[in-house]
């Protein structure tokens, strides 16, 4: 059984010891980070199955090192905050964290919750009519794995995240709005043109000419709608 790598971010070494030993005990392999520019590049290199990350760091915070995070994976995350505040929960479950635990907290019970979250995240086995084809382009959304041609496509998660939410609409025009909503929920990105901006980066992907797309089909003024589908498909979306 492979173990699986837990990455702990936080700015107290006492704790980031005695929490790292705790876990490793419980047969996880723990990564260490003091800050959430140091958990980003951890992150990157180490690919962890969940994230345990403290909320009040220098710096770069854990809001918003969580808010990074889901810009390139969709790995879980724990927050762990000193604050029993609810609009600080709903800030974190904004952003996409997976859990919020309040210190002080029992290493038992976080560790539970650790294998709860990992057991849902485990991918099963894919059914015939979630993986979707878009001329030579194939998205599986069980695997969470797209092709080109037969070749892989490697999409950042919020890339994933948007083209899941136009083959949601596939076929019908969707408002900017409405997938900001979808792709980012209540956390708006920081730069304006969030949508557009991944629309691109989508484009330069799986277009076969991104510069006249046919899959991905700007609605002026509006949004965008997902061509390529079979008509049969369509009717059953």
């Amino acid at each position: 059984m492979t173990t699986e790598h837990i990455l702990l971010v936080d700015d107290d070494p006492t704790l980031r010891r005695l929490l790292g030993d705790y876990l490793t005990a419980e047969s996880f392999s723990v990564g260490l980070a003091a800050s959430g520019v140091e958990a980003l590049k951890q992150a990157y290199q180490q690919r962890p199955a969940l994230v345990v990350m403290d909320v009040m760091m220098p710096g770069m915070d854990g809001f918003e090192a969580s808010a990074r995070l889901r810009e390139l994976t969709d790995v879980p995350i724990i927050l762990l905050t000193a604050k029993n505040d609810e609009a600080d929960k709903l800030r974190g479950f904004r952003v996409g964290v997976d859990d919020y635990v309040t210190k002080p907290f029992s290493f038992a019970e976080l560790t539970a919750r650790i294998r709860a979250i990992l057991a849902r995240a485990r991918p099963t086995a894919p059914a015939s009519d979630r993986v979707h084809h878009l001329g030579e382009v194939a998205v599986d959304l069980d695997r969470r794995a797209v092709t080109r041609a037969g070749r892989p496509v490697a999409l950042t998660a919020t890339e994933f995240r948007l083209l899941e939410a136009l083959l949601s609409h596939a076929g019908q025009a969707v408002s900017e709005e409405d997938l900001n909503r979808d792709v980012w929920g209540d956390y708006k990105p920081a730069e304006t043109g969030g949508v557009r901006r991944y629309v691109f980066l989508l484009r330069q992907k799986l277009e076969a000419d991104p510069a006249h797309p046919a899959l991905i089909c700007t609605v002026r003024g509006y949004g965008y709608r997902l061509d390529g589908l079979p008509e049969a498909h369509l009717k059953a979306v």
